[in-house]
């Protein structure tokens, strides 16, 4: 049935920011033509939350110690577009894409799903 998560980062610099997912996360990808890269992703979990009116959807990077991940990040050049606060369910923070957005990056506290 379902075999996987296609997610889509939208942006006006659509190179800069494959650039990054490509040489500063080194996230491996395929060219499906034309240049448009598709980058493999690590293991992925899916929430569902309530909302107050019109549903959205939202991106979130996953590691396992964000003050290492955010200090190599950094060493890579990236900008912490929000420093780490405690959420309960996890330590969360954001990086800068090369787009100037903001890219949510957490260390959970929840258990996984996925097979360790």
């Amino acid at each position: 049935m379902i075999t996987g998560i296609h997610a889509i980062v939208f942006s006006a610099e659509a190179e800069k920011v494959r650039g990054f997912f490509a040489d500063v996360l080194g996230l491996s990808s395929v060219d499906a033509g034309r240049g448009w890269l598709i980058f493999a992703l690590p293991p992925a979990e899916l929430a569902v939350h309530p909302a107050d009116g019109g549903s959205r959807h939202q991106l979130y990077l996953m590691c396992d110690d964000i003050h290492a991940t955010l200090a190599e990040l950094e060493g890579r050049g990236v900008p912490v577009a929000a420093e780490v606060s405690d959420q309960g369910w996890g330590l969360l923070a954001a990086i800068r894409l090369p787009d100037g957005s903001e890219l949510p990056i957490y260390e959970p506290r929840h258990p996984s799903p996925l097979p360790s």
